[in-house]
């Protein structure tokens, strides 16, 4: 199943958004070290920033991350390495121009950023651990969005045609780490035709990881995890934006009735109780989407979306046997759909 739409702007409003500690600017060290999401104060202004382990989407709830500031009335920012090198006995992920498009959507700057220290993995021979940001690099680009005067989008399309010299900066940092703890890490020129896409231009960068995404996404909806427990069709979507840009999404469970078409992110939990609240946020991201869809199409028959949001459980889930903090989360969630206009399912169950 193939879907079509539109977003031409994005209205939504968070309610599971968490506290933000607030850090000052001097502090930053200490605030990536700390917490994934905060606050940070730059002089009289105030800066929600989360930041990403891994450009990764899948790795470490990147999304419940941004989710966090997404409430947050001022600039929003999140910052997410070019690329993540884990040495030869890890993984290397690199970055990939539909999560900055995203984050584009959601109105949120992005740094692309660089680790420049690791510590040595004692588990593995060649793996690295507890990697850290350049943060005068940071501190820099941080104090050039307070000063930007245009929205993110912009931002972040200007941002990648630096993309080259940061991926350069990462790889000889790499290269330090690799000399100083004595760890191999990937090579090199396995990852120069990358490297070398990236150093083109934005066009080249931004059509590289539209290819990619495209292929993962049609990877995506061949198989159903087992650990999903869905019985619709999974169906792929493309949105197109006001700038004639496309992005590649998938659909878990699409149903169809009438002229409604269902749209549902799922999540699951081999639990009795509900999904984390991590996962939870990171299924919300796409409610932010699916929410915000316009003249959705499939086989040019339109469609009114309906998003929903489906937590599965193992069987003996009972909504009266939840935690008192699993209710007030639940209470959170309710509240979210109905100001948002999504679903929420809990199993088969629809409890809006």
């Amino acid at each position: 199943m193939n879907i079509f739409s539109k977003i031409v702007g994005i209205s939504y409003t968070p309610m599971l958004c968490r506290s933000l500690k607030t850090f000052d600017f001097d502090n930053l060290n200490t605030a990536l070290s700390k917490t994934a999401s905060f606050l940070l104060k730059v002089n009289k202004t105030q800066v929600a920033v989360s930041w990403w382990v891994s450009p990764k989407r899948t790795r470490s709830y990147p999304y419940a991350r941004v989710y966090d500031t997404l409430s947050f009335g001022g600039k929003k920012l999140t910052i997410i390495p070019i690329i993540k090198d884990e040495g030869k006995d890890g993984d290397r992920d690199f970055l990939q121009w539909d999560t900055i498009s995203l984050m584009s959507l959601l109105g949120v700057y992005v740094i692309i950023g660089y680790y420049e220290n690791a510590s040595f993995n004692k588990r593995y021979k060649n793996k690295i651990t507890n990697q850290k940001f350049d943060i005068s690099y940071i501190k820099e680009k941080i104090k050039s969005i307070l000063s930007y005067q245009s929205d993110a989008l912009h931002w972040n399309l200007s941002q990648i045609d630096n993309a080259g010299e940061i991926a350069q900066k990462a790889f000889e940092n790499y290269d330090k780490i690799s000399k100083m703890l004595g760890v191999e890490v990937h090579s090199r020129s396995s990852a120069l035709k990358r490297i070398k896409n990236i150093m083109q231009d934005k066009e080249t960068f931004m059509n590289l990881s539209r290819k990619l995404a495209k292929k993962a996404q049609e990877r995506e909806t061949e198989t159903i995890q087992p650990k999903e427990k869905l019985d619709g069709t999974k169906a792929t979507i493309t949105i197109e934006n006001y700038l004639g840009g496309y992005y590649y999404f998938t659909c878990d469970e699409v149903k169809i009735k009438n002229n409604n078409i269902f749209l549902v992110e799922g999540k699951h939990t081999k639990t009795n109780n509900l999904p984390s609240e991590e996962d939870i946020k990171d299924g919300l991201i796409k409610m932010i989407l699916f929410t915000n869809l316009k003249e959705v199409k499939m086989n040019d028959k339109s469609y009114s979306p309906i998003p929903a949001l489906k937590l599965t459980t193992e069987n003996n889930f009972v909504i009266e046997k939840l935690s008192n903090a699993q209710r007030k989360l639940l209470l959170q969630l309710k509240k979210e759909a109905e100001i948002n206009n999504f679903k929420i399912i809990i199993n088969d169950n629809f409890i809006n």
